[in-house]
């Protein structure tokens, strides 16, 4: 059941489907507290039901997410298991945004830190402007990642450059954080109008085929390459042989449909 407002996430619905979930918490840099996420659950948890096609997510204020709310961390004292509890709250968050089979497209600015990153690791496309800077600050804080950098992030850059931005705190920028693979797109303006041109876009894809598209390949890359194979071929039956892309498919026979031609 999709819950009917919310406290730290300000949402907007358009008529294309497309939502723009937007952290508002810009006073904490918009940092991750356990009411954020539990907000983060429920909204990702239920997108694809409510017909959503397409999710924009952003910070508000100069920051995309520090992480963390480390002051919250330090003012609960919690024990191992309270705080284990909470990690596994935000793998569920996460996972909800890498496998619901909505197109995530992360609009970054300013610090995309800690869980921060972890958080936009789970988006399937990160648009990153000049401003962005990433970090994984956990070893000089004295803390482990716990929300999945260890998964997301080491598959993203490799697991020896994720260690070291952990050890030592190393921070990417600029086309080097997009050769690495933080990103996949870094424009001169703004994150947002980009990641919200690439959400119409997708948006404008067939429902199935985009669940598939951001469902199935995570599936796929986590099973033996035989396995992935078979479960390939069974999403691609479903997927090529939906009645709604024949249309599309009859406009590429009769050649009524636009070319795909490099850039420029």
């Amino acid at each position: 059941m999709a819950r009917d407002s919310f406290d730290n996430l300000l949402i907007e619905t358009r008529d294309s489907g497309v939502d723009i979930v937007t952290l508002n918490r810009a006073a904490k840099r918009n940092a991750l507290d356990v009411a954020t996420v539990d907000e983060l659950v429920d909204y990702f948890g239920t997108a694809h039901r409510r017909g959503v096609r397409a999710v924009v997510l952003a910070g508000s204020g100069d920051h995309f997410c520090a992480g963390l709310d480390l002051v919250e961390h330090w003012k609960a004292d919690r024990s191992p298991d309270e705080f284990m509890h909470v990690c596994l709250r935000w793998h569920e968050a996460f996972n909800k945004m890498e496998y619901g089979g909505v197109p995530v497209i992360a609009a970054l600015q300013g610090a995309v830190v800690g869980g921060g990153l972890e958080l936009a690791s789970a988006a399937q496309i990160r648009v990153m402007d000049q401003t962005t800077y990433f970090a994984l600050p956990e070893g000089q804080r004295g803390i482990f990642t716990g929300g999945g950098a260890t998964i997301r992030v080491s598959d993203l850059i490799g697991k020896s450059r994720m260690i070291d931005m952990v050890l030592t705190g190393r921070v990417y920028q600029g086309q080097e954080a997009v050769d690495l693979g933080l990103a996949q797109y870094l424009v001169e303006g703004s994150s947002f109008d980009r990641a919200l041109e690439l959400a119409e876009k997708t948006a404008a894809n067939l429902p199935l085929t985009n669940f598939a598209i951001c469902s199935a390949v995570s599936h796929l890359n986590n099973m033996s390459a035989l396995d992935a194979a078979y479960a390939e071929s069974v999403v691609a039956g479903m997927v090529n042989t939906q009645p709604a892309a024949r249309e599309r498919l009859e406009a590429f026979a009769n050649k009524s449909d636009a070319r795909i031609r490099p850039n420029g």
